[in-house]
């Protein structure tokens, strides 16, 4: 049996932490936080959290925590809601509150109580530059859950033994919308870089299980940062923060000062907690401007992101999918995941005009929401 790795942190920071740094268009940073301020600050704004500027990309593996409940996991008893779980679960409407919501568990380890299982897909030959584990749920459904718990998980490489990780910046509680949120993460690059692609399997994810009106949810996610000298030089850049997003408000990200050419590549990823699949007015928009072209007049361009899975009016909508037909490998691979959202979405369509500026809005009009996570891979101009 594999000798358990020391923490990868020391400890928890409890609170809020405010993260410095602005995007810088070159080298590589991964951005000190600040002294946290009041653990009940209202929010944290979006702040930088990475960059860098290399011939790479960025990808993501990410799954739930927690279910609906089946009629068999009910032990017999199967209401209407329990009968539809397994169509919710299949991607057909379903809204967490209307549901029994239990724990996703697939390591079959009687110690963890919540698994689930992702894939790192990264090109060959590539090098791990930066890794962050992202993680967080709502503690207060049919059950409270203690915060204590709240920066602390355990994760696997696969054919590994799981390994515990303390998180470096945890953020909340936040006591919104009859939910008790928060989202936790931590550096985890030295791992993934000696364990390499692969699925990875996070456990005991600190959510609550159980019925109430604002419903539980929960998951994780894994950004990894990655050099490859077969890869187009990309701006790279990881934000996070955690923020209540109310019906009719908006959240939005600028990246200024980078160059991208006419018809570059890019992706985007978001991760946001609480969104109802069918709850329409969602929407995430991309705005491209190109300030260079200071005096005469500047281009803007304003697009709608959207994939298969997230149409352009419920980005919001409780699914973890990015843009191609194949998709990374997942376990369980639930096309529903009821309040927990992971997404990554294709930019080359709103960067057909070239520029030098970035903004990303996400608005809801109707879902209660919280945000977690951006991070946004485009290609440089040289």
């Amino acid at each position: 049996m594999r000798n358990s790795l020391a923490p990868l942190v020391r400890r928890a920071t409890v609170g809020a932490l405010a993260l410095a740094g602005i995007w810088a268009p070159s080298g590589a940073l991964a951005v000190t936080p600040t002294a946290p301020p009041s653990p009940e600050a209202g929010r944290v704004a979006f702040a930088q959290r990475y960059h860098a500027l290399q011939h790479g990309g960025i990808v993501r593996a990410a799954n739930v925590s927690i279910s609906c409940r089946t009629p068999q996991e009910a032990r017999g008893f199967a209401p209407a809601a329990a009968r539809s779980c397994p169509a919710a679960r299949e991607g057909m409407a379903g809204v967490n509150g209307d549901f029994d919501m239990t724990y996703v568990d697939v390591d079959k380890d009687a110690n963890t109580y919540n698994s689930s299982r992702a894939e790192v897909r990264l090109p060959k030959n590539s090098r791990v530059s930066y890794a962050r584990l992202y993680w967080g749920g709502n503690l207060r459904v049919g059950e409270q859950k203690l915060p204590k718990d709240n920066g602390r998980v355990l994760i696997a490489e696969q054919g590994g033994e799981y390994r515990e990780v303390l998180a470096d910046t945890v953020v909340g509680h936040r006591a919104a919308h009859g939910a008790d949120a928060f989202q936790a993460s931590a550096n985890v690059t030295k791992m993934v870089r000696e364990s390499g692609p692969g699925l990875y399997t996070v456990a005991q994810v600190n959510v609550a299980k159980g019925k109430s009106k604002a419903g539980a949810w929960g998951g994780w996610t894994l950004v990894v940062a990655y050099e490859n000298a077969k890869s187009p030089l990309r701006h790279l850049a990881v934000w996070d923060g955690f923020d209540a997003l109310k019906s009719g408000t908006a959240q939005e990200v600028r990246l200024p000062g980078l160059r991208f050419p006419k018809n570059a590549g890019g992706r985007a990823g978001l991760v946001t907690y609480d969104g109802d699949r069918g709850a329409k007015g969602d929407s995430l928009t991309l705005t491209t401007t190109d300030v260079r072209s200071a005096p005469a007049p500047r281009r803007t361009t304003v697009t709608a992101l959207t994939n298969a899975g997230n149409p352009r009016d419920d980005v919001l909508n409780s699914t973890i999918s990015e843009p191609g037909k194949v998709q990374s490998q997942r376990v369980p691979a639930y096309s529903g995941t009821l309040g927990y959202d992971s997404d990554v979405f294709n930019l080359k369509p709103g960067l057909r005009h070239g520029g030098d500026h970035l903004a990303f809005r996400l608005v809801s009009q109707r879902d209660a929401a919280w945000t977690g996570v951006l991070f946004v891979a485009v290609d440089a101009k040289q």
